[in-house]
């Protein structure tokens, strides 16, 4: 089994900067100057739009929108739709060197997906991938989760995006754990400045659906999936910044 290494961040580099990070990584890689990486970290309260988005007669509204609830919005290279993360979420940049980076593109969608899912069943939450109608950045791969008690009511908890380059690729994931509400206000104000329609009712949490489920446990529980796709190794990530 080929290794990973976990670097685990500790403090946000800064909204802009934690972007940037994941991409300088993914060229790292592609010049075979890093092996197979896993980061993990906590963001500042930002809204990655997309490429589309920042297109829209309602863009400079919606930045305006999300600066006054004290969110950063920058435009991301991946595409999707607009989407919101703060300190309760936990961001992982899964990044690799590989000669035929294209190659098994789509099947990481749905390869990592189940992985992510299967951390969060494994912490107690009714997870599944797939799309739910009204969702917020919409993609076939999303990850879900289901109310115990109403199992009709499903929110969208992880959302994935995937950069390829020549030499390598980075495969990005957020996860909604903590504190849904603000997320699920800066996302109805950028996405009715946008003109574009979905479900507020489909953004929550990981700990709207299991209270006092936290960020620390959910970064141990991913660990731990990954452990199943590859051998894990902890790494420093003062040295990868050095």
């Amino acid at each position: 089994m080929a290794a990973l290494t976990v670097y685990r961040q500790p403090q946000t580099l800064g909204a802009a900067k934690d972007l940037d990070f994941a991409l300088e990584l993914l060229q790292r890689a592609r010049r075979g100057e890093l092996t197979p990486s896993l980061r993990l970290y906590r963001p500042e309260p930002t809204v990655a739009f997309g490429q589309r988005d920042a297109n829209l007669p309602g863009f400079k509204a919606a930045e305006e929108a999300c600066r006054n609830l004290g969110f950063e919005p920058l435009v991301r290279k991946a595409g999707g739709r607009a989407a919101a993360y703060h300190q309760g979420t936990l961001v992982v940049d899964h990044v690799e060197p590989h000669p035929d980076a294209i190659v098994k593109a789509k099947a990481r969608f749905s390869e990592f997906g189940e992985l992510l899912a299967g951390a969060l069943r494994s912490v107690g939450v009714h997870a599944a991938v797939g799309e739910i109608p009204g969702e917020y950045c919409p993609g076939e791969f999303s990850v879900h989760g289901e109310d115990p008690v109403f199992p009709a009511h499903r929110i969208k908890l992880i959302g994935t995006a995937q950069r390829v380059v020549s030499g390598g690729w980075l495969f990005s994931s957020v996860i909604v754990v903590e504190n849904s509400a603000p997320i699920r206000e800066v996302l109805t104000a950028s996405y009715e400045a946008l003109g574009l329609e979905w479900d507020p009712a489909t953004a929550g949490a990981a700990n709207d659906l299991l209270p006092h489920l936290d960020v620390a446990t959910v970064e141990d529980a991913v660990v731990q999936a990954y452990g199943t796709y590859a051998d894990v190794v902890e790494g420093d990530f003062g040295a990868l910044i050095a």
